[in-house]
């Protein structure tokens, strides 16, 4: 098996093991949670459930540090397509996840703080931490979209690499950029539109499925293909 195989089916292996513990803190973690408004039934239960929380904060930290070595594996995977292309690509994925939304965490960690009621929290009544509590939720909320701005860029890039590569099929290339297009729209929409959340978490939510998905089990099943004509020990 080549080098550029073996690359390949690594980062689909790290792919699909931040889709999961990621999915698991966004998807189940916090959407179980946190419910937006309510000041005291998201303090509730995230009290009554705090190990959950934490657990949560853990596996979304560990998707962002896997993430930057996705970053630079996929960097020196696509760089032969286009250099420049494929170093933009990286910075705005490390921007993305490693940099942006890892230290948004500490909104999330920081709503521990207030419920357990130590240092300058405990100056503060029930209903004055409880309103704290969604503060920071929705910190953590906006946190995460403007890292999907980021995240958003780079999957157009990503996109614009494949379709040109010749080791991966154009309709991955087409399906990143859709990608993009949901993470961009559900960025933006929010701050500028308000009040269509939940049609454009949706939209992210399929259009991003298809797309990483589809590359994450490319990349596992097949890794990259070979040009036409040229021999697999030559591909990389």
């Amino acid at each position: 098996m080549n080098s550029e195989v073996k690359r390949a089916r690594t980062i689909g292996l790290l792919y699909l093991l931040v889709i999961l513990l990621a999915g698991f803190s966004q998807g189940y973690v916090r959407a179980s949670l946190f419910v937006p408004g309510d000041a005291a039934a998201t303090a509730n239960n995230i009290a009554n459930s705090e190990a959950l929380f934490r657990l949560g904060f853990a596996t979304d930290l560990t998707a962002f540090l896997i993430d930057l070595a996705i970053s630079i594996l996929l960097y020196l995977l696509l760089k032969p397509v286009d250099h420049t292309l494929s170093l933009l690509a990286a910075a705005f994925r490390l921007l993305a996840h490693p940099a942006i939304g890892s230290l948004n965490l500490l909104n999330h960690y920081l709503v521990l703080e207030v419920l357990g009621g130590g240092g300058m929290a405990a100056s503060f009544d029930a209903g004055q931490s409880q309103e704290l509590v969604l503060l920071l939720m929705n910190a953590h909320r906006d946190g995460y979209l403007i890292a999907g701005a980021f995240f958003g860029i780079h999957c157009l890039l990503l996109g614009i690499l494949l379709y040109r590569s010749k080791q991966f099929p154009g309709l991955l290339g087409i399906l990143m950029g859709i990608a993009a297009l949901g993470y961009l729209m559900e960025s933006f929409g929010n701050f500028l539109f308000p009040g269509n959340e939940g049609w454009l978490a949706l939209l992210v939510g399929i259009s991003a499925a298809v797309g990483e998905v589809s590359l994450t089990f490319y990349l596992l099943v097949k890794g990259v293909r070979k040009p036409p004509g040229m021999p697999m020990q030559a591909a990389a």
